[in-house]
């Protein structure tokens, strides 16, 4: 595999979890599948990105509150809010009375209730949680914005797509023995992030995987696998709940 051919594969990752310009592939392009390892590293510049936000807005001197919420709408625009839909959608589907009924919820272009709702709370969770963290906390945000990337790969490789289409199954590993070293570039970069934030690192990996094994656990139950909402779902709750201990830790 040569390096260029993986640097493809990191700007197709890039293509379609953020709205960051990466020119046009050339062929033979790579397939999600063959990208899909590269999900957790578009962590890494999202972090930075909200990051740098955060800390140059404090800088100003502006109150935590607004802080955080221009880190999170930072976050929003360089991914085009595309895990807050998928959030959204797969907690709307959550009122479906059977497998079929959810799916076809959450393929439904329209907000409803439940997802408003789940929205609030993840928003409004995250932001009351940054406003408590120290300008200087760079590593806390690479680190839960490359964890909570890891854990979209995680689901993506343990759950069977429950579609015959969408990103869930176009992303899906191809058939045969699953390969730790797909999940290595995420669980590397997670653990030099740890190292770089501490202690508190522990308890706020701890969490992360907790929450995405239950999102894993009510899609499985719920849908009979994942999709590119239950994905988005997982990035934005393991996420939330990040930002949450991460403020309870540091």
């Amino acid at each position: 595999m040569t390096l260029r051919r993986r640097l493809d594969e990191l700007r197709l990752a890039m293509m379609m979890l953020t709205r960051l310009p990466m020119g046009r592939l050339a062929d033979p392009a790579p397939t999600l599948t063959q990208a899909r390892w590269a999900f957790p590293l578009v962590g890494l510049p999202m972090g930075l990105a909200a990051w740098g936000v955060f800390a140059g807005a404090a800088a100003l001197g502006l109150p935590g509150l607004t802080c955080a919420f221009a880190a999170l709408a930072t976050l929003a625009a360089l991914t085009g809010g595309l895990h807050h839909d998928g959030f959204a959608d797969f907690a709307d589907g959550g009122g479906g009375r059977d497998r079929a009924h959810r799916l076809e919820i959450m393929r439904d272009s329209r907000v409803g209730s439940y997802g408003v709702i789940a929205l609030i709370f993840a928003v409004g969770l995250a932001a009351s949680a940054l406003s408590a963290l120290p300008a200087s906390a760079w590593a806390g945000f690479v680190l839960v914005s490359v964890a909570s990337r890891t854990a979209m790969l995680i689901l993506l490789d343990i759950l069977p797509p429950a579609r015959v289409d969408g990103l869930g199954r176009m992303a899906a590993r191809a058939r045969g023995p699953r390969s730790l070293t797909v999940w290595a570039p995420g669980l590397v970069m997670s653990l030099g992030a740890a190292l770089v934030l501490g202690p508190a690192a522990l308890p706020v990996l701890t969490a992360m995987a907790l929450t995405t094994a239950l999102v894993a656990r009510q899609a499985r139950r719920s849908l009979g696998g994942q999709t590119g909402d239950v994905l988005g779902a997982a990035q934005l709750a393991a996420e939330t709940t990040g930002w949450v201990v991460l403020a309870a830790t540091l």
